[in-house]
């Protein structure tokens, strides 16, 4: 939970997830960190502000507008394009909480589905937030998101708002990450990880730099709803697909987390540190936690995500569900399960403590 200074008000903390290197584990991270607080007792809400909606695929099973509008009229929620409609097209309604959907078999963890459309809103947005232009004209825009995500953790009491982000830099992610109260970055072994790495420390700055401008604009402060710059904090990465030997980590693999590692503490960590975009380090320490080594890591169980998928559970109820413990394929998949049950029951702990 985050206290608002000057107002005393307590509202979720809002925690982006985000890398602009695809397939890096975002929506599996979100949805089982999701359900791991969930079941240590938080509320928590996972939005799906990528346009593929992998997020609202995976928790629903559906695929493709007709199916999720089938399923939005037949349970009253919403998405996040919908809930935005009033801003982005002008409309004379205020925006309200999205209905999110309850996650199946997961108390306290509330989707707030994904719509391909929201990807009409980015040329939008692009333009409301270029603050050479006629702001005016768009001045409800920029705060609109926040807004959005705001009114909805209050309407469901939520701790944790998790955002599944997508792999791209345009003006959405810009404004997510910049409204958001920490971020974290799910990364895999990969060369071209560290690439995006590089490109990330050259971006938040940019970022940092239009927020704290769009904050002092008379006119977005002055908006329905005000844009408000949250200042993120890097509570660190995640480290999905990791093969296992009998060692530990094969050794290429390693070899090349550790590289990754040490450039998001270089290198990232350093840039951003000078923006007060990390916390202090007594902070880290007291969860356990440290930009030397990742938040989390999770060893390559693909087919055991796949199986959860195709039955929309996360890893967790395909571990403990007893009518599939007698499934002979899931029992093969036993001990990577367990090992990457206990990487994100630790992960969420060190979550937990961070932003106490």
């Amino acid at each position: 939970m985050v206290t608002v200074a000057g107002t005393g008000a307590v509202m979720a903390a809002r925690i982006a997830f985000f890398n602009q290197k695809g397939g890096v584990g975002k929506t599996t991270t979100v949805f089982n960190l999701g359900w791991t607080l969930a079941a240590k007792g938080k509320r928590v809400i996972i939005a799906d502000c990528d346009y593929q909606c992998a997020l609202t695929e995976m928790v629903t099973g559906l695929q493709g507008t007709t199916e999720f509008e089938a399923i939005y009229r037949a349970t009253g929620a919403h998405d996040f394009r919908t809930g935005l409609a009033p801003a982005f097209e002008s409309g004379l309604a205020p925006i309200e909480a999205v209905e999110c959907i309850v996650v199946p078999n997961a108390p306290n963890l509330f989707l707030l589905p994904g719509h391909i459309g929201l990807a009409e809103f980015e040329v939008t947005l692009t333009i409301a937030q270029d603050l050479s232009g006629a702001v005016s004209t768009l001045q409800n825009i920029p705060g609109a998101i926040s807004h959005l995500l705001d009114v909805t953790a209050t309407k469901y009491k939520a701790d944790y708002v998790l955002l599944d982000m997508s792999p791209a830099l345009g003006s959405l992610n810009q404004n997510l990450l910049m409204t958001s109260d920490y971020f974290i970055v799910p990364m895999v072994p990969s060369s071209i990880g560290l690439m995006a790495i590089d490109s990330l420390t050259a971006t938040l700055p940019k970022w940092y730099a239009w927020a704290a401008t769009a904050q002092k604009n008379g006119v977005l402060r002055e908006s329905v709803y005000p844009f408000r710059m949250r200042l993120p904090c890097f509570l660190g990465s995640v480290m999905q697909r990791v093969r296992m030997s009998a060692g530990g980590a094969e050794r290429s693999e390693r070899e090349i987390a550790t590289q990754l590692q040490e450039r998001i503490r270089d290198r990232l960590a350093l840039v951003i540190g000078r923006l007060g975009m990390t916390l202090p380090k007594e902070r880290y320490l007291a969860a356990k936690a440290s930009l030397d080594e990742p938040l989390m890591e999770v060893p390559e169980i693909r087919a055991a995500i796949d199986l959860a998928h195709d039955r929309h559970l996360s890893i967790f109820a395909l571990n403990d569900d007893p009518n599939l413990q007698d499934d002979e394929y899931i029992a093969r998949l036993k001990n990577p399960l367990e090992l990457a049950i206990r990487a994100y029951s630790g992960g969420a702990d060190k979550i937990i403590g961070l932003t106490k």
